[in-house]
C-alpha cells in the first residue's frame, strides 16, 4: 500500500514537471523515489530473500536521498 502511494506521488510530481518543464519539485519527486526505493528494498529483506537486490535497493535509495538533499541545499 505504502509502494503504491509513492509511486503515484513520484508519478504525479515528475509527470507535472516534464509537462510545465519547470524542474523546482525535483528535489521533491527525489526524496520520494528515494523513499519508494528504500520501501522496495526493506520489502525485498523481509521476504527472506537477502539477496543482492534488497541490499542494492537500500544502497541506491541512500544514494537518491543524498541527491536530493543536495538539490535541496542549491536552491
Amino acid at each position: 500500500m505504502v509502494r503504491i502511494i509513492l509511486a503515484i506521488v513520484v508519478i504525479v510530481l515528475s509527470g507535472y514537471s516534464l509537462i510545465t518543464q519547470t524542474f523546482e519539485l525535483m528535489p521533491y519527486y527525489m526524496f520520494f523515489l528515494g523513499a519508494l526505493t528504500l520501501v522496495t528494498g526493506l520489502a525485498e529483506l523481509q521476504k527472506d530473500r537477502k539477496g543482492f537486490w534488497g541490499y542494492m535497493n537500500i544502497a541506491i535509495s541512500l544514494f537518491i536521498f543524498f541527491a536530493s538533499i543536495q538539490a535541496f541545499l542549491m536552491n
